[in-house]
């Protein structure tokens, strides 16, 4: 095993997110769960009620993966909610129509956001206006650099740290999905969803190895897996991967029938047995990191 260059220290941004060092021997291993903040900031201002912006959480994922530091992970999580500002997005990924006067810095829009899931939404599903107004150019900017970023840097700083100190790394983006899909899906409305989706954008952002161990470790669970069907994984897969030069993302989706009500946003007791489940996966994620540094 390599000599560590920089250890981890357990980090707090009040609102913002909170990241946990590892508590045994660490590892290349990193999850972040970027949607299952819960914290709805005082200057939000939007006209959803809250019930539908709920619906866009992924509610206690950070929860299911609490094991991780445990096994020599760190777990960063954000506390702010996505409808707010989508650390899943590019900070340019903006629909300059909902900003009053425009936006004065270049913009790229992705398909999502045309849909009203960029950066900031402007929609949310069924396709109903998030605010009865367009936002100042100072908000967006406030939103950016209070919460987008710090996410962005506190994730790249993690990666960049276990890159150092061993050589590689394998970074893992939590999420959770509706059990079927809604209007403003891809896919159209009433799609039963599987139990979980892995997505390595077509296997570019890691290597084949690591899709196929998460893969045979649910499925030999009794869990249903897709590979980039329906999601092939957003903004944090895509900037933070290179594989060639050992920097290796994953976005994980589970299915939010499998440990919550949709409706009351409250654990179900499949809870406990899916936690079980990927405390496994997780040390099974561990065991491929340490067979790696051989």
């Amino acid at each position: 095993m390599c000599r560590l260059r920089h250890s981890m220290k357990d980090r707090l941004i009040p609102r913002v997110l909170e990241l946990r060092a590892p508590t045994a021997p660490a590892l290349p291993l990193v999850f972040d769960s970027p949607h299952s903040g819960t914290d709805y900031p005082d200057d939000f201002d939007c006209i959803a009620p809250l019930s539908a912006l709920r619906q866009a959480e992924d509610t206690f994922v950070h929860e299911l993966y609490q094991a991780a530091p445990a096994q020599g992970a760190v777990l960063l999580h954000a506390l702010f909610p996505r409808s707010y500002v989508d650390p899943n997005r590019a900070a340019d990924d903006l629909d300059v129509a909902m900003i009053e006067g425009g936006w004065p810095d270049p913009v790229a829009p992705s398909p999502k956001c045309v849909l009203g899931l960029g950066l900031l939404w402007s929609r949310y599903p069924p396709g109903l206006p998030l605010y009865g107004r367009k936002l100042s150019v100072a908000e967006v900017r406030r939103r950016i650099e209070d919460y987008h970023r710090p996410y962005h840097e506190t994730l790249r700083q993690t990666l960049d740290t276990a890159h150092e100190n061993f050589g590689a790394v394998w970074h893992i983006d939590c999420h959770s999905m509706p059990g079927l899909s809604n209007a403003m899906s891809a896919e159209g409305p009433g799609v039963a969803r599987p139990d979980f989706t892995l997505g390595d954008r077509d296997g570019t952002a890691c290597a084949p190895e690591l899709t196929e161990a998460v893969r045979a470790a649910l499925t030999a669970q009794g869990y249903s897996v897709t590979i980039n069907d329906p999601y092939k994984g957003a903004e944090l897969v895509r900037a933070w991967s290179a594989p060639k030069a050992g920097r290796h993302s994953l976005q994980i989706e589970i299915n939010r029938r499998l440990y919550m009500n949709e409706e009351t946003f409250e654990k179900t007791a499949g809870f406990a047995k899916l936690q079980t489940n990927l405390t496994r996966l997780i040390e099974t994620l561990a065991d491929v990191a340490r067979k790696r540094l051989e």
